[in-house]
Parts: structure tokens; sequence; C-alpha cells
């Protein structure tokens, strides 16, 4: 007789309620929240900036693997098999066969892609997996507004149809830079892939109508939505209600409260 408790899990995260629509995911849990409230701080620099987007990267990571990667059943041996036969574990697993891209946008992807790429070594089959990169650059008119990006370079392995599409960007403002990367894929590599997966640290209202709007399949992940530039009048309604009125970009297009160009602080580089 084998334990069916674990033969079918429903998993679900505590989400922030909005009406940005169901492909939309944020999670402001406490321990979340207060490790982006100490890495957006201007006190937080090296090591500690990129111990904390690992520890965040990590957490954000295991709610897509569990949400969007596919199950199956197994049934395998413990230690214990060796004096009793009920000494197996019967329950749900990720398939370890579900093909995955993770897709480094540099520069501030670069370290989220290789914790993503190294997390799925663990428990995936590592020949059905792999990490692309892109160098992707901002784009803006005399003022310093952003306009768009381009792609400068690229190293792509191969066709992404069927299988899942990750890109992992901590601050998504404009979202200038994934659709530059998301079209490069729709237009240039084999596709479909079975999902689309953006996973950030911070998202803005600019950012979810741009994406949405331009790419509906996707399913954006992120701990924070920052609207801190939207009227006081705003600020008081659920996310999303009155979505156009929703600001969450100042004249240069940095997020507020945000903080500030993760790409710099995550490889000291301030150019």
């Amino acid at each position: 007789m084998q334990e069916k408790l674990y033969e079918s899990i429903d998993y679900r995260a505590w989400e922030l309620s909005h009406e940005y629509g169901p492909r939309v995911h944020i999670f402001p849990e406490p321990y979340l929240l207060t490790q982006l409230a100490v890495l957006c701080s201007p006190d937080t620099v090296q090591p500690q900036v990129n111990d904390i987007i690992e520890n965040c990267y990590r957490s954000l990571f295991v709610r897509v693997f569990n949400r969007e990667f596919p199950r199956l059943l197994r049934t395998v041996d413990t230690r214990m098999v060796e004096s009793t036969d009920r000494g197996r574990y019967h329950g749900i697993a990720i398939d370890p066969t579900t093909p995955a891209v993770t897709v480094n946008i540099a520069r501030a992807g670069t370290y989220p892609s290789h914790i993503g790429f190294h997390m799925m070594n663990q428990f995936l089959d590592p020949t059905v997996i792999r990490q692309d990169h892109l160098v992707v650059d901002r784009i803006t008119d005399p003022e310093g507004h952003v306009i768009g990006a381009k792609i400068l370079g690229s190293k792509v392995g191969g066709s992404v149809k069927g299988k899942i599409l990750l890109v992992p960007d901590p601050m998504a403002a404009t979202g200038s830079s994934l659709l530059q990367a998301l079209r490069f894929y729709h237009r240039q590599v084999e596709g479909p892939p079975a999902k689309i997966v953006p996973i950030h640290l911070i998202v803005t209202p600019e950012y979810l109508r741009a994406i949405l709007a331009e790419f509906p399949e996707v399913e954006v992940y992120a701990i924070r939505l920052d609207r801190g530039m939207s009227a006081p009048e705003i600020l008081d309604t659920v996310p999303g209600s009155r979505w156009p009125e929703e600001r969450g970009l100042d004249d240069q297009q940095y997020i507020v409260p945000g903080g500030g160009g993760f790409g710099e602080l995550m490889n000291n580089a301030y150019v």
C-alpha cells in the first residue's frame, strides 16, 4: 500500500491582489520585501548586493519551477528500503526531461540567469537545458529618455521550440531591453517556446502594459510592484484598477521608489 498524500499537490504561493490579469504574479512576502529593501538602500554595496540578488532570485526561481514546470509521479527508493519495502517515496516531482532555456540579458541579467541555470542543472537532465546570452543596449534620445533598445551581440544555442524560456532581468522599468530580446527570439530563433517567463525583482505598471500588449502569452514573476510616481489618489487604489493613470517611472525612466541602476551595482562598473 503506497502513500497517496503527495500524488496531487495544489501549489499556490501567496500573491498580491491586482487587476493586471492572471499572467502577472507578484510575491510581496515579508522575507523577500526585507531583502529587497536592503538591496535598494544607498548604503548597500558589494558583496552584499550580489548576495541579496542570489537570495531573491533563488526564491523566485523556486516559485517558477513549482508553478510553470510540468510534473510526473515517481516512486523512489530511500535508504530505508534495505530494511522495509515501504521505504520508498511515492508522489509528484518535476519532470526531469523538461527542456528549458535561461537567457542572460547582459549585464544586470547575467548573474540571475547563471543562478537559474545552476539550479536547473541540479534537478533537470542537463542535456535538455542551456543558457543563452544577449548583449542589449538601451537607446536614448538627447534628453536621456529611453526610446528603445538594440541587440549588439548574441550567443544562442539553438531552437527554443517547445522549451520553457526564462528571462531573469532584475529591474523591469520600460521593458525595452526585454521586449527587444523577445522580438529576437520570435523573429530569429526557431520556436515557439512552450512558455515565456520573465522574472524580475521590481516591475512598473508601464512595463506590464508594454510586455502584455506585445506578448500577451508571457507569465510575469516579480517581488515588488513600484508605482511611486502616481498621484496620491491612485496609490490608494487596487493595482491595475486605474492602470492608465499609474506611473512608476520618473522622467529619465528610472523606477520610483526603485533602487537605481542594478547593472552598475552588480558589476561595480558605473558606466
